[in-house]
């Protein structure tokens, strides 16, 4: 399967930061391109950890994803390997001169996604 990285345009203007271009021009479309890895890795991760989030209200779903993800650091560095995988040696670079606010934008963006494709999972 080729993966490519999907084009976001409108995200970037003359106000937006260099960690906010960054973000929308490379973090956001690496993350579009893996959507459906990331709910499947979920999905898996709720199976192996025989987590049942079927029965619970949309709300204390949103609230279980956030949980995991500040609870189990093992999880979370595997989801920001799924990103960083994708990204360029310059990519790289650009990303280890911020990397903790970067990694903490990643999470941020990934438990939205996934909150946000509760059908999905």
């Amino acid at each position: 399967m080729n993966k490519e990285r999907p084009k976001l345009p409108d995200l970037i203007n003359a106000q937006t930061t260099k960690v906010e271009a960054f973000q929308n021009s490379i973090i956001r479309p690496v993350i579009k391109m893996q959507h459906h890895l990331i709910i499947a890795f979920f999905k898996q991760y709720l199976q192996k950890r025989k987590i049942d989030i079927s029965s619970l209200s949309e709300e204390k779903k949103k609230l279980k994803i956030k949980s995991i993800f500040e609870k189990d650091i093992n999880f979370k560095n595997l989801i920001l390997g799924i990103i960083i995988g994708h990204f360029s040696v310059e990519e790289y670079l650009s990303y280890t001169q911020n990397l903790t606010e970067f990694n903490k934008r990643v999470i941020q963006i990934i438990i939205q996604r996934l909150q946000d494709s509760l059908s999905e999972i």
